[in-house]
Parts: structure tokens; sequence; C-alpha cells
């Protein structure tokens, strides 16, 4: 494909997205039927859509378009270097500019207002600025660039040193993120990832920074008896069984979710058990990890589109969801034990209010430590609340 064919597909593709396909299905259906894209097309492709999305209000007022559709947005991401050569009507390309259009692109405009300079929606403004205080900017600044990609050394199969050896061997070059002892940050390309030796055999998996930073922060000791109540994927279950030494159970209300952990258990030669609901039984773990569904908000440089998707209704929900979880995933830890709540997202709603109404409303519980993992940190928004109970 072309330059001038890339930022066509990637029109067509975002007026799907912006009219309310999601943009992993858009882009999933797009690269199975067109045999003729290159991996290299997909990557270029994908750049482009999600470029755009994190940057959608911004690009859209730099274009002049009142709303945002794929060809402002794009004529806006190219820049002026490169914009008579992508937009020259050729074959396959998007059509030649507009006067309108170049006349929009380069009239005088004065300072937008924070919430279009800084990519957000208008109704956050309030709780984002209350939730970050002094790094508000910063981090929504940080939210409008690509994520960096992460890899959790499994201690347990080897050093970083000798991951960082085995990855370079294959293509992948890394550096050791000084935050976190098991992270490494892979520099360039990450597509050799998945075929690289230190995946297949267990020596790395792909985790966020601030996730293995928030696991690195519990108080796991060898021996202990833990519970993933919210297990999605694993990853945690995985980093926390690295750590024990031991079996680590790991939960889901969708069993769906963890369809793949078995593989990834056995690859990693950790000691990992499903529990279905009905199994679990009350007073019975040391630790509870509760990684609560969430907004998503600290990942938005990963999942753009669901930072324009978020509703305060869809927030107030989640909330409501969270306090439900948290509740009832307590009731599975020992006397003495530890509770630990997560989300990866940056609203006080869901972190601070969560955890204060459990307290208030839970006897024999009292907060150890919290912190706060920000994006300017390097890994994505996070928070952690590790509770005691008596």
């Amino acid at each position: 494909m072309t330059p001038a064919a890339r930022v066509q597909t990637a029109i067509e593709l975002l007026d799907r997205i912006l009219a309310g396909e999601p943009a992993e299905r858009a882009l999933t259906l797009w690269a199975r039927a067109s045999r003729h894209a290159g991996s290299g097309d997909r990557a270029a492709v994908r750049d482009l859509v999600y470029d755009a999305l994190r940057c959608q209000r911004s690009l859209a007022a730099r274009a002049g378009a009142a709303e945002p559709t794929g060809r402002a947005l794009m004529i806006a991401l190219a820049g002026p270097a490169d914009l008579d050569a992508l937009f020259a009507g050729l074959p396959y390309g998007p059509s030649a500019l507009e006067e309108a259009e170049r006349a929009a692109l380069e009239a005088p405009g004065g300072e937008p207002p924070d919430p279009v300079r800084l990519d957000y929606p208008d109704w956050l403004d309030a709780p984002l600025r209350s939730a970050l205080g002094q790094a508000f900017e910063p981090v929504l600044a940080a939210m409008r660039d690509r994520a960096p990609v992460f890899l959790r050394v499994n201690l347990a199969r080897g050093t970083r040193v000798e991951a960082m050896a085995l990855l370079a061997a294959d293509g992948v070059e890394c550096r050791e993120a000084p935050s976190c002892d098991t992270a490494l940050e892979v520099i360039g390309k990450s597509n050799k990832i998945n075929g690289s030796r230190a995946y297949l055999q267990g020596l790395v998996e792909l985790q966020d920074l601030s996730s293995q930073a928030a696991v690195a922060d519990l108080p796991l000791e060898r021996g202990m008896k833990v519970l993933d109540y919210c297990a999605g994927g694993g990853g945690k279950a995985l980093a926390m069984a690295a750590r024990t030494g031991g079996r680590v159970d790991a939960h889901d209300a969708n069993p769906g979710r963890t369809r793949d952990l078995p593989a990834r258990a056995k690859r990693a030669g950790a000691e990992l058990r499903i529990v279905e609901s009905a199994a679990l039984r009350p007073g019975a773990y040391d630790l509870v990890l509760v990684d609560a569904p969430c907004s998503g908000s600290g990942t938005w440089r990963r999942t753009p589109q669901s930072k324009w998707l978020l509703t305060p209704g869809r927030v107030a929900d989640l909330v409501s969801l969270q306090r439900s979880i948290l509740s009832t995933a307590a009731a599975h830890l020992r006397p003495g034990g530890t509770l630990a709540y997560m989300t990866c997202s940056l609203l006080d709603a869901e972190n601070d209010a969560v955890v204060a109404g459990f307290l208030g409303a839970q006897d024999g519980f009292s907060l150890s430590h919290e912190r706060r993992f920000l994006p300017t940190e390097g890994g994505d928004g996070f928070y952690l609340a590790v509770l005691s109970r008596s």
C-alpha cells in the first residue's frame, strides 16, 4: 500500500469507528478482508487510526471541523510537509485537498479550551482536575501519545539480564525500568515479542509497568493462599504466583475471560487454579486481590476510543458494581488477611471513594496504604489500596 492508500484506509475505518463501531473490531475485520495489506501496512494503518483517536478533538479543531470525521482527522494529522502528497487524488488515496479545507487549516485561531487542547470530554474536566491536582496537565498531555510497551520478567525462569539478552538475540531491544525490578521497556518495534524465545519459554510476559509495580507493592509471602477475584486474562495472577512460589486461585465472573490462562500458566511454570464462584469459601485466603472493572481512564493511550464513549451514567454504574464486588470478595478473606483493591482508573469516584465507602460499611477493615501510578511515570494510570482485616 502507498502512504496515500494507508491514509484513505484510515479515513474509512475512522468513519466507521466514529459512527460507533469498536475500533479493534473495525481494524480486525479490515485486516482479515484485505489480503493485499502486508504486516507493515496493517501496523501503519493501526497507528494512524489510534493516533487520530487519541487526539480526536484537537485534530478536528485544527482542521476546522465542527464534528470529527475520518478525513478531517487525517488532514490535521498529516502535517504541512506531507499534506499535498497524501491528499493528491492518487489512485486508492484520498481526493485532493479542497480550498475550503486548506483555508480552514491556515485560518488563525485562538487558544482552544483545555478539553479540546488536551483531548478529553468536557464533563470530565472537573473530576480529572480534582483527581490529578498539579499533575493534571502533564498527565493529560501524556495521554495523547502512544503508550510504551513493557514486559514482565518471570523471575522463576531467569533474570532481567538473561531476558534482555535472549530478547535482543531475537530482535527485541529492551531496557530495564528502574521503578520495578521485573519490568523491561521495549525500545522500538514490539512485533517480534510473541515469537521470541523468551516469550515462548515463559521468561517474559506482556504486562504494563504500573500493573507490575502494583503487584510488587502487595505484601505477598511464600506459602500464602491467594485469590485473584477478578482475574480476567490472569496477568496479575501469574505475577503473584511468581512471587509466592505457590498456587494462586483465579476467579472471574465471566469464565470465558480466563480461557487462555491455563496455557499461559503452563508456559510460565506457574501453579494456577481456576475457581468457579460456587467453589469459593468464606475466610479461605490470606490475600484477596480485586482488580475491579472500571472506566479504564488510566489506559486511554491504549484504548482511546473509550474516553469518547465514557458517560457519567456509565461511571455511576461502574462505581455501584465496584462496591458490590469489593464487598463480596472481602468475605473470602481470613481474619488478619490482606484485601487489595485495584483499578486502571484516574477518577476518585472509582478509587478513594469506593474504598472509603467500603471502610464505612465494613467492620474490622482498615487502610494500610494506597498508591497512585500516573502515566507520566511510564505506565498506565493505576490505583492500589491495600486493606487489612483485623
